[in-house]
């Protein structure tokens, strides 16, 4: 049975789109019978014809990529859009560098693995940018003879 025009006046009567409009399938004979608005009213207050809520958007697959993204993925070329210095500034990568490194140091002169006026030479250099980590500073540093190597 044809319900087109029962679904479009209470489509405008519950203030809805046709789709959102659901007429109960075990009253179907009743909803047919339903010819003037103020039928299609008594029908909406009897809950024979309703609207369906409104869908939402989901947020599944935000949450799927949230999850990839915590891991560490999609990071790769085709995913970035700023350069390096705008991903992680290089004021912030320096300080990230520099800080272990400076800590190092001063735990080393603090233990007496090292005198203050080599610690004080090996501040500059690791200032002028010699030094990428705690290791390849303790690397240099036995090397030079000023540390032993503890294994």
């Amino acid at each position: 049975m044809d319900l087109k025009n029962q679904k479009r006046m209470a489509a405008e009567i519950l203030k809805c789109g046709v789709n959102r409009v659901w007429i109960d399938p075990s009253k179907l004979e009743e909803a047919a019978g339903c010819i003037t608005r103020a039928d299609i009213r008594s029908a909406i207050d009897s809950g024979i014809i309703k609207a369906k809520p409104k869908n939402g958007t989901s947020y599944g697959r935000i949450r799927h990529a949230a999850a990839q993204k915590a891991k560490g993925k999609r990071k790769g070329p085709g995913s970035r859009k700023g350069t390096d210095n705008a991903r992680v500034p290089s004021k912030r990568r320096w300080i990230s560098t520099i800080r272990p490194i400076r800590a190092e140091l001063k735990q080393l002169r603090d233990e007496g693995k090292i005198t203050p006026s080599v610690y004080r030479m090996y501040y500059r250099k690791a200032k002028g940018g010699v030094y990428k980590s705690r290791r390849n500073l303790r690397m240099h540093m036995v090397n030079a003879g000023y540390l032993k190597e503890e294994e």
